[in-house]
C-alpha cells in the first residue's frame, strides 16, 4: 500500500502521497511554515518532533535547512565515552540517525507533475522522474531527500571518471557510485585466470566491475543484481561504454546459472543494518551477501577457476567481524586462498582526525582475495 500523509491547512484536511526512501512513516504532527517562520521557532518545532510543511520561498527553505543543519551539528555528542571500536560505531550510527530524523522534518510538496508549488522553485522534474518513475499524483517528501534526488541527477548527468575503463560511470539515484577507486584498481590489475573467456559479476550495482573486466578482454561477462535501479543503471552504463556485446545484465539474487573461470563480488563491507536503500551497498546485515557468495562460489567455478572477493577490513577494525571469522567462512565454504592483494584507501576521511571513526579508517586496508576450490 502506498503511504499517505495527512495534515490540516487553513481549516481543511489534506492528503498526499508520502515519499521516503528510508521508509520513514508519515509524520503525525505537521504545521505549515513559510518565510515568516524564524530559525528559532523552526528549531523548537523539529526538536519536539513536529514536521514543517513549507509553503514559502524555495530558496528560503534551503537556507532554513542549512541553519537547522548547523544547529544539529552543534548538538552535544553522546556523553558516554565509548569503551570499544564497536561502541564508537554504534554511537556514530545513533548520531547519524538523530541528525537524519531532525533534518527530515522540513517537508516540501510536489505537484502531480513533479513541479514545486513554491516561489523561486528550481526545476526538479527530471530528477524526480529518474528517482521515482513517471509522475502520477501530488506528494510530500523531506527537503533533504529532494536535494539528494537533485544531487544524484547532477552526478548522473556528468558521471564519475574511471581511468580503468577509459570512460565514465553514470550513477543513478539509490545506486552506489564508484567514487572509491581503490577497489576498482584491484580488479583492473589482479592477474586473470588462464583461459578466462567468461566471468560472473555478482551484485554489479553501477556495472563498474563488469566494465573493467570487459576492458581487460574477458569476452563475456554476466552481471547480476536484484535492485531495479541498479539493473537500469548498469544497463545504461554498459550501453554508453559500448560494451553490450560483452556484458549481459541479469536480474538475479546472487549467481546466474552455470559455472565460470572467474566470479567476482564486491559485497557490502560492514555487517550492520542499513537505514535507507542506498546504504545496502555499504551495510550487509549479518554479512548475508558475503556468506551467500562464499557458500555458493565453489558450485559456480569451473575447474581451475577463481573467485575474487573484494573486501575492506574496516569491519574488523570496528570489531564487527574478526579476521578469524572471515577465514572460517572461506574454509567452511570449501575454498582456499591463492593470494591476497592489498591496497590502502585514498578517500579524504582517512586523514580526517575529527571523524569519530578516524582510527578505524586510518588503519583500513582493502583486499582482493583470490579464492579457489579446496582440493
Amino acid at each position: 500500500m502506498i503511504p499517505r500523509i495527512e495534515w490540516l491547512e487553513a481549516g481543511q484536511q489534506h492528503s498526499a502521497r508520502w515519499r521516503s526512501e528510508a521508509a520513514i512513516a508519515p509524520h503525525g504532527k505537521i504545521v505549515i511554515g513559510d518565510d515568516r517562520l524564524g530559525a528559532d521557532a523552526a528549531w523548537r518545532l523539529v526538536s519536539e518532533g513536529t514536521a514543517i510543511l513549507w509553503r514559502g520561498d524555495w530558496q528560503n527553505a534551503r537556507k532554513l535547512l542549512l541553519t537547522l543543519t548547523t544547529r544539529v551539528e552543534r548538538l552535544p555528542r553522546i556523553d558516554k565515552k565509548p569503551s570499544s571500536a564497536a561502541e564508537s560505531f554504534a554511537q556514530h550510527r545513533q548520531t547519524q540517525g538523530r541528525r537524519a530524523a531532525l533534518l527530515g522534518l522540513l517537508l516540501v510538496p510536489l505537484r502531480a507533475d513533479y513541479t514545486l508549488p513554491l516561489r523561486r522553485a528550481q526545476d526538479v522534474q527530471q530528477a524526480c522522474v529518474e528517482a521515482y518513475g513517471p509522475a502520477d499524483e501530488e506528494s510530500v517528501l523531506s527537503l533533504r531527500e529532494l536535494l539528494a534526488v537533485v544531487s544524484a541527477h547532477e552526478w548522473r548527468k556528468k558521471g564519475v571518471p574511471v581511468p580503468a575503463i577509459e570512460g565514465r560511470i553514470y550513477p543513478h539515484y539509490g545506486v552506489f557510485s564508484p567514487v572509491r577507486g581503490e577497489y576498482v584498481d584491484l580488479v583492473a590489475k589482479a592477474p586473470l585466470p588462464a583461459n578466462c573467456d567468461l566471468a560472473f559479476d555478482i551484485g554489479t550495482g553501477s556495472g563498474i566491475l563488469a566494465a573493467v573486466l570487459a576492458r581487460r578482454g574477458v569476452k563475456r561477462i554476466v552481471a547480476t543484481d536484484q535492485a531495479v535501479r541498479a539493473l537500469e543503471c548498469a544497463q545504461k552504463n554498459i550501453e554508453k561504454l559500448g560494451l553490450t556485446a560483452s556484458v549481459e545484465i541479469l536480474n538475479a539474487d546472487m549467481f546466474p546459472e552455470g559455472r565460470a573461470p572467474l566470479v567476482v563480488c564486491n559485497p557490502p563491507w560492514v555487517p550492520a543494518q542499513p537505514s535507507s536503500p542506498i546504504e545496502y551497498a555499504v551495510y550487509d546485515p549479518d554479512s548475508r551477501m558475503l556468506r551467500a557468495f562464499l557458500s555458493g562460489l565453489a558450485a559456480h567455478l569451473t575447474v581451475g577457476g577463481e573467485g575474487w572477493l573484494i573486501l575492506s577490513d574496516f569491519a574488523e577494525h570496528l570489531r564487527l567481524r574478526t579476521r578469524a571469522a572471515l577465514l572460517g567462512l572461506i574454509e567452511t565454504s570449501g575454498l582456499r586462498i591463492i593470494e591476497r592483494i592489498d591496497t590502502r584507501p585514498r578517500h579524504p576521511k582517512v586523514k580526517d582526525a575529527g571523524d569519530p571513526l578516524h582510527l578505524a579508517r586510518a588503519a583500513e586496508i582493502t583486499s582482493l582475495w583470490r579464492l579457489a576450490v579446496a582440493h
